[in-house]
């Protein structure tokens, strides 16, 4: 389905993970890939730019980290990002240019585009958040079936068997999610839509939509 593709999802320009994605129709394809790639990329950086810290943790000299932050390897945290008071990083995270992790939020095998903010006590697993996406305070991705099975993409034109256990959601470009939202496992989000507080969001919603609960997805004005 050619709306769930890496090239109608993303901005590619906007993320130092570009060449995670080339060969890959689909963005979860990358989610088991996004380790290794981090530590050839790393190795890679500008000295002038950023700093090792630790075990294959690399920090743009820009960004600002607070000290009660703790970020596992491997990891990049690009330039001018906020990484903010007891901000959780467990490892095989891009924190994206000018993005924002906030306070008690917790990043898990996660690309974060350039400026994608998730502030405030979100937790963001096995996905991919898109240009200038945002998730509201406390919205979280939900990244295991309760079935412990396979995760399926659920679309009109049918089922994507993703063949993978671990998958949160994959967020386009400026896509907004309300507070206290779940995003279930394969949730596939098209850009530039709005999603309401509360909501319990699975499979795909299109492009240019507000999702206002399962079952009512409207196009924007």
């Amino acid at each position: 389905m050619k709306e769930l593709t890496v090239k109608e999802l993303y901005t590619l320009e906007e993320t130092i993970a570009k060449d995670i994605f080339e060969g890959a129709t689909y963005p979860w394809e990358v989610l088991p890939k996004i380790g290794a790639f981090i530590l050839e990329l790393g190795a890679s950086l500008s000295e002038d730019e950023y700093e090792k810290v630790g075990d294959d943790v690399w920090i743009a000299k820009s960004a600002k980290v607070f000290e009660s932050a703790y970020i596992h390897g491997p990891a990049i945290i690009g330039r001018n990002a906020e990484v903010r008071h007891c901000a959780f990083i467990r490892g095989n995270a891009i924190v994206g240019e000018g993005a924002v992790v906030g306070n008690s939020t917790e990043l898990k095998n996660v690309i974060l585009f350039n400026k994608v903010q998730v502030p405030h006590y979100n937790y963001v697993g096995d996905s991919i958040l898109g240009y200038k996406a945002h998730m509201g305070a406390g919205s979280i991705t939900s990244n295991v079936k309760s079935d412990k099975k396979l995760v399926v993409v659920k679309t009109p034109e049918g089922n994507i068997e993703t063949g993978i256990k671990k998958f949160g959601a994959m967020l386009g470009d400026e896509v907004e999610v309300g507070c206290g939202t779940v995003l279930n496992p394969g949730s596939v989000v098209g850009a530039h839509s709005n999603i309401y507080p509360l909501s319990s969001v699975r499979g795909f919603v299109p492009a240019g939509s507000i999702y206002k609960k399962q079952g009512e997805i409207v196009e924007k004005q």
